[in-house]
């Protein structure tokens, strides 16, 4: 990475950069807190180099704090087809009539029966050119398993779906560490990281200090997919289910100044602010053709190459900034990624 006022921010290889992979973080600091934090102050341009624990001494003072409830599933699941063939599926998210939509691996058609622990079983009902999969789930000849029921079994027989990149398999452990101290509604196939930092103490400051909302938005898999069109408006952004409660609705028609905690929250809150809607499907893409109009200061982790969370990095910065500050963090060996060190915009 180097500057160059000749990059494009809408080009998507503007938003390549390498990263060592020592620099990969596949499990968490403990204490949480202890992870490093690096601050950057818009209004003086400079980066500061902290730790998560003295996150409370950057934060301004007159901000409202929105955090997502949202709850990790075990949506990882392994089982085999009526022919022997093994298959392993990841839950994305449930559709409507209790249908849900699936990345299976495995060559499946339309009609296959797959068998998992537990007597569960999916229908394979649609096959799309993306790779994903529309399944129903039963259990012997029950139809239409809700979406709790089927959350239960998940939760009994399931992996956690770590990202990807970590590249080992999930343990005991992550079922604490991959969720929030707050997490309260099942949905998500991946935390909302920016959150995993906070310890119980910290926390307990956090509230103490200021007013704090929350809503909820169920992160799917399509958070890792990366953007693989030359120019970044020709990505078809994925979509995720949100909530917003009255309360948390009232804390932002009235809030001055607002400071999300991570960019599923921003995402969130900057599609109320342009469509008024508290509930529904948000498909918004920030990037520095698209930024926020409602969120003030953003506390994240460090995203992927390429991918639409570091577009969102950049609708705040620009890019050149955000190059300039993944360039430091990589020099000042940072780790990367869900596991990984955390960034503070204010």
């Amino acid at each position: 990475m180097t500057k160059n006022s000749l990059l494009d921010p809408l080009k998507t290889s503007s938003y390549d950069y390498t990263l060592p992979k020592e620099l990969i973080a596949t499990h968490p600091v403990s204490p949480a807190d202890s992870a490093r934090l690096l601050v950057y102050d818009r209004k003086t341009d400079k980066i500061i180099h902290s730790t998560f624990k003295n996150l409370l001494d950057f934060i301004p003072n007159d901000v409202n704090i929105f955090l997502n409830d949202t709850k990790v599933i075990k949506a990882r699941i392994f089982g085999h087809k009526d022919s022997g063939g093994k298959v392993e599926l990841l839950l994305n998210k449930p559709l409507f009539m209790n249908r849900y939509l699936v990345m299976i691996r495995g060559k499946v058609k339309v009609g296959t029966v797959l068998t998992f622990d537990k007597n569960l079983k999916a229908e394979v009902l649609e096959v799309s050119e993306d790779g994903s999969r529309v399944v129903k789930f039963f259990l012997n000849e029950k139809e239409n398993l809700e979406f709790l029921e089927l959350v239960d079994i998940l939760n009994d027989i399931g992996h956690l779906p770590l990202p990807p990149y970590m590249n080992r398999e999930d343990e005991e452990k992550d079922n604490e560490n991959y969720q929030t101290l707050f997490a309260k509604k099942y949905g998500a196939v991946a935390a909302p990281t920016a959150s995993l930092h906070f310890t119980p103490e910290l926390f307990k400051k956090l509230e103490n200090k200021f007013n704090i909302d929350y809503l909820t938005l169920h992160v799917g898999a399509g958070t890792f997919k990366p953007v693989d069109t030359e120019k970044i408006l020709n990505h078809p952004m994925h979509s995720e289910y949100f909530e917003i409660n009255e309360n948390s609705k009232k804390s932002l028609d009235n809030s001055k100044k607002v400071l999300a905690v991570g960019t599923t929250v921003t995402r969130t809150i900057e599609y109320y602010a342009r469509t008024n809607k508290i509930q529904g499907e948000c498909d918004l893409f920030l990037n520095p053709s698209n930024t926020p109009i409602k969120v003030n200061h953003l506390l994240t982790n460090f995203h992927l190459p390429k991918s639409t969370l570091i577009m969102l990095i950049a609708s705040f910065v620009g890019l050149e900034k955000t190059l300039e500050i993944y360039e430091e963090a990589i020099n000042e060996k940072y780790r990367f990624y869900s596991y990984g060190d955390g960034m503070l915009i204010i």
